[in-house]
């Protein structure tokens, strides 16, 4: 088998507001059993698809995508920070693949990343650094976002790429489900935060990234509390994704626009767009099997919380 994945929902809450000990138990057994198919298929290669939350990209330049051939993690939120282990040279090659494939995808060569691509590796991995990692970053929050139709053409494009290694392949998704927690926007705000969105946030002082933090935090505090202090978390529209990718129909995704989404389950709910291409990066590799889906809607998180690992049936 040359090919993996294994897509699941970040939250930067983790740590900072929990579910009960009996569903953070249930989470973590579910994380823990991920680990150990990753470590029993022990990829040369991590294909890691995320998005960001104004850490990394900013609206002085906001591409759809960007492939990282070289990449920094901000530890955010108390998550992992340094360099990650990016093979720069086969980061180029995938990017100019793309390319030749006529996806217009960014490259950077000073990629900076926050919690939605560091938890999974975290989490999963044990670290930026174990295992090679080329980091895709799919924008998720800051509009005009990309379609379902060109996460999934990104998707395939890559996977193409990749399925003409010689090397053993692990896919990553990052984020989802459903949610909404509080991110600003350009067109709600104006002087220093729309400064910051526009590129000066790139480096935020310690006292607004703690005021950042805490904003957060106390919003999902009061969200576990009260579901209508935030836009709701949508356990259908969840499933109903998820049985998507089960039957691997990812086609018909392309006729969900981009505000039908934002209605129905969330704003920050393109995050899925992540896992779209992850699992369309595999279908490269041919028919896929699913394997150990996990659904729970985790209002402490803010997250309708998700996990779900594939495989390709074809042994190439």
């Amino acid at each position: 088998m040359k090919a993996y994945l294994h897509c699941m929902s970040h939250s930067p809450l983790f740590g900072h507001v929990d579910p009960e000990q009996s569903v953070l138990e249930e989470v973590n057994t579910v994380i823990s059993d991920a680990r150990q198919r990753i470590a029993a298929f022990a990829p040369d290669l991590i294909i890691l698809f995320a998005p960001d939350h104004y850490n990394g990209f900013f609206y002085d330049v906001m591409p759809s995508f960007c492939i990282g051939t070289v990449a920094h993690a901000i530890g955010d939120f108390g998550t992992l920070a340094g360099p990650l282990l990016v093979p720069q040279a086969l980061a180029e090659s995938c990017a100019t693949a793309v390319l030749e494939r006529g996806i217009d995808s960014a490259v950077s060569y000073r990629m900076q990343l926050d919690h939605g691509a560091t938890q999974p590796l975290e989490f999963l991995i044990g670290g930026l650094q174990k295992i090679p990692v080329i980091p895709v970053f799919i924008n998720s929050v800051a509009t005009p976002l990309p379609s379902f139709q060109r996460a999934r053409l990104l998707g395939e494009a890559i996977g193409q790429w990749a399925s003409l290694l010689d090397k053993r392949v692990l896919f990553l998704g990052s984020g989802g489900l459903s949610h909404q927690p509080p991110v600003p926007e350009l067109a709600k705000v104006d002087g220093l935060m729309a400064d910051r969105l526009k590129g000066s946030g790139r480096h935020l002082p310690a006292d607004e990234r703690e005021a950042r933090t805490q904003r957060v935090i106390n919003a999902a505090k009061i969200f576990s509390q009260d579901q209508s202090s935030l836009h709701p978390l949508n356990p259908g529209w969840d499933q109903y994704f998820l049985s998507v990718l089960e039957k691997g129909d990812l086609q018909i995704l392309d006729s969900v626009i981009n505000q039908e989404l934002s209605d129905r389950a969330g704003k920050s709910t393109h995050e899925i767009k992540t896992w779209v291409a992850a699992f369309a990066a595999l279908s490269s590799f041919g028919s896929y099997q699913t394997t150990d889906k996990y659904y729970r809607p985790i209002p402490e998180w803010i997250a309708g919380f998700g996990s779900l690992s594939a495989y390709p049936l074809s042994k190439c």
